[in-house]
């Protein structure tokens, strides 16, 4: 049975109405042991909100027997760093990042997938396809980042230098976003809520959209890993957790609306429309092979050049799916 109808039975069984009720009343529907850690800290980057699991899953984890979520703060360009280093148990990011923070040989370990496609590419009235991005300036957050890995894989892929092709604009003074709205730069790779935010003022037009166009979209974009050292000493823990991301994965699709005041009443973002919106434009229901997925984008980034690993390396050295199968199986009973 795919894991989407699994959840779907997961939500049924918990015969609650509401989010509210969910997230309050549902308790744990087999007995394990106690987590071996009462504390989950996660990684937090500034922006993006197609993670709202992330952001809703703190009462699913006291469910599951955890006394605290804490997140940490970090840059869009180092995430994993906090979690390799040990100072972060959890991050949710674009799949890329894991890659090449395996590649880099950092002790990071893959669970499972969290969505497909968040990601737009906004291009002016100069750009018809991808090859035209050759000479123009493109705005991402940071090199380095999710943004600027997904743009790098898809110049590669017809035939640019990332590197030498594509003048990349990083502003701090000003966001690449805003720049693109003022015509000072070609084009922009945002993830929610920019695209919201862009196509509520009709500014440019999508050449690249992730959850809609092959061969992105066929795939997972955000990923969840753990530290290795946290996966391999705290078992019980990480199959808890993984178990409260997917029911908080899975409230995004069925209570989107719920989802979307949690994210603004918590801070995470300004705007409900822009949320909700979000929300209802990312796939949380469509479900994927997290192992093609990690296999993919490590070919596709082995031939930009960007690391130097082989898929079947990267898939031996930082992926786990045994906690994914032993839910999937739990959820079929």
């Amino acid at each position: 049975m795919p894991i989407v109808q699994s959840r779907r039975r997961f939500l049924a069984s918990a015969s609650v109405a509401g989010a509210a009720g969910f997230v309050g009343g549902f308790k744990s529907l087999h007995a394990e042991p106690t987590p071996e850690t009462p504390i989950i800290r996660i990684e937090k980057a500034p922006g993006g909100i197609c993670v709202a699991p992330m952001f809703v899953v703190g009462e699913l984890l006291r469910a599951e027997g955890f006394a605290e979520l804490r997140y940490v703060p970090v840059q869009s360009a180092e995430l994993t760093k906090a979690t390799a280093q040990g100072e972060a148990d959890f991050s949710l990011t674009f799949v890329t990042t894991f890659v090449a923070s395996i590649d880099a040989g950092n002790p990071i370990t893959v669970l499972a997938g969290v969505h497909p496609g968040c990601f737009e590419l906004f291009v002016n009235s100069r750009i018809q396809s991808a090859r035209d991005l050759k000479g123009r300036s493109v705005g991402v957050p940071s090199l380095g980042s999710p943004p600027h890995r997904f743009l790098s894989v898809i110049a590669s892929q017809v035939g640019l230098s990332p590197s030498a092709d594509i003048n990349w604009v990083t502003s701090t003074s000003a966001k690449p976003m805003e720049l693109f709205a003022e015509g000072k730069i070609d084009a922009f790779l945002g993830f929610p809520p920019e695209p919201q935010e862009l196509r509520a003022r009709g500014v440019g037009r999508v050449l690249v959209n992730s959850a809609l166009d092959n061969p992105w979209s066929q795939y997972f974009c955000c990923m969840l890993a753990a530290s290795t050292n946290f996966v391999q000493s705290y078992p019980v823990a990480t199959k808890r957790v993984l178990r409260a991301f997917l029911k908080a994965t899975d409230l995004c699709m069925t209570e989107p609306e719920w989802v979307a005041r949690q994210m603004v009443d918590g801070g995470f973002t300004a705007r409900y429309d822009h949320a909700l919106q979000t929300l209802k434009d990312v796939p949380y229901n469509a479900e994927r092979d997290p192992e093609d997925t990690i296999r993919f984008y490590a070919l596709r980034l082995h031939e930009a050049g960007l690391i130097k690993s082989s898929p079947k390396t990267i898939i031996a050295n930082g992926t786990d799916w045994r906690f994914l199968n032993e839910l999937k199986r739990e959820l079929k009973n």
